[in-house]
């Protein structure tokens, strides 16, 4: 199965953002992908945090869900809509939720990104509590393959990938992290991360991520990439949009987790 992980540099426009994401989606389905992956934020990386709070939508309504269920259905992809912001019962608080496409273009499944990033170091100052609620459950879906085999898909989202018992919750195939990395913490952290998370779970990892200099100054790390379940990037994508294109094979999953049976060797 070939999978695209979409690398994007997002502004503040949502329109020239899904204008953006539309021909990265048509080049991934042009090369044949099955399952393309867009990153966090792909729809808006605005000037201040509280610009998330004026595109919140309700499930199954709004203009950024249309684009994503009608790429999906005009495209024939599954389609990962990396993050956008789903509104809640408090209109000062979103949910940053990653949405799964069907190729018919329903949603198959929602997750909302549980753990909050607050990081701050020199002029970088970054708390997504101020207008973020976190989610509460770790979700996965099923895609059904034309090469016959059916993957588990466990949703993730950027944050999250420094809390390896939700991938562990997970118990999947492919593990999605859709991202916004900073750059010092992409720098220091991003690879080490998304290949540890590879290896302790025996699964393919697909990484889509924000690459670049924003409209908003701030500059994120980049480097989407896939990687294989013994912990070897097939193919990455540094700065500036792009895709990331590698194939998953059933076969190299199922080799691997007979060679290495890890998985059913833990005891907590």
């Amino acid at each position: 199965m070939k999978i695209a992980a979409i690398q994007m540099v997002s502004g503040a426009s949502v329109q020239a953002n899904l204008d953006a994401a539309a021909q990265l989606l048509a080049q991934a389905a042009a090369q044949g992908a099955e399952l393309a992956v867009l990153p966090e934020y792909f729809c808006v990386m605005g000037f201040k945090d509280t610009d998330k709070l004026q595109l919140q939508e309700t499930a199954g309504q709004g203009l950024i869900q249309d684009f994503l269920s009608h790429s999906a259905r005009e495209l024939g992809l599954w389609i990962v809509g990396g993050t956008l912001p789903m509104a809640t019962a408090d209109p000062s608080r979103a949910r940053n939720s990653s949405l799964a496409y069907a190729p018919s273009g329903q949603c198959v499944a929602r997750y909302d990104k549980m753990h909050l990033f607050r990081f701050a170091q020199g002029q970088e100052d970054h708390d997504e509590t101020r207008v973020l609620e976190p989610g509460t459950q770790p979700v996965r879906f099923e895609l059904a393959s034309v090469d016959g085999h059916v993957y588990v898909i466990g949703m993730s989202v950027c944050y999250d990938l420094r809390f390896p018992e939700l991938y562990r919750a997970l118990r999947a195939d492919v593990l999605l992290v859709p991202s916004a990395f900073t750059y010092p913490t992409g720098q220091a952290h991003w690879e080490v991360l998304l290949r540890a998370r590879a290896i302790e779970n025996l699964a393919y990892v697909v990484a889509a991520a924000q690459g670049g200099v924003h409209e908003n100054a701030r500059r994120t790390w980049g480097h989407s990439m896939v990687v294989d379940p013994w912990g070897q990037v097939l193919a990455q994508h540094a700065e500036g949009a792009g895709l990331v294109m590698a194939e998953v094979s059933a076969s190299h999953l199922q080799a691997v987790r007979a060679r290495l049976q890890a998985l059913d060797h833990r005891v907590l």
